[in-house]
């Protein structure tokens, strides 16, 4: 059983910068990929980013490249979001998810087996 614990949400103004922290546990921890996503009430969740866990590629929504940049640390089995130059357009609930069943997919979130709770990020115009 993997678990997934998300901090760092919070209220930021346009232009402010937010940092997302995920820790993972759990003897059978052995993403393929990690993956942040975000939902607003009614809509469907969206793919944010994902970083491929052996190797380190990164990917990215169109809506958050070059504002947004996903790293890990294997070591301590943590994945950060660090999010610049917000908009109130990315307010949502963040989640961290593990992607453990398909070394070929990482956008889409019906292939990572495992979520966190979410953090609320809201920004404020």
């Amino acid at each position: 059983q993997v678990l997934l614990v998300e901090s760092g949400g919070g209220l930021v103004q346009t232009g402010g910068s937010l940092r997302l922290s995920c820790a993972a546990s759990g003897r059978t921890f052995s993403p393929y990929f990690m993956g942040w996503f975000r939902q607003t009430p009614g809509k469907e969740r969206e793919f944010v980013a994902a970083i491929r866990w052996s190797g380190g590629s990164t990917y990215y929504a169109d809506s958050v490249k070059g504002r947004f940049a996903i790293s890990k640390d294997s070591v301590k089995m943590m994945v950060y979001l660090q999010m610049n130059n917000l908009k109130p357009e990315d307010t949502a609930v963040y989640y961290c998810a593990s992607n453990q069943a398909s070394p070929a997919v990482w956008s889409n979130g019906n292939w990572y087996n495992s979520w966190g709770q979410g953090t609320q990020v809201t920004v404020s115009s």
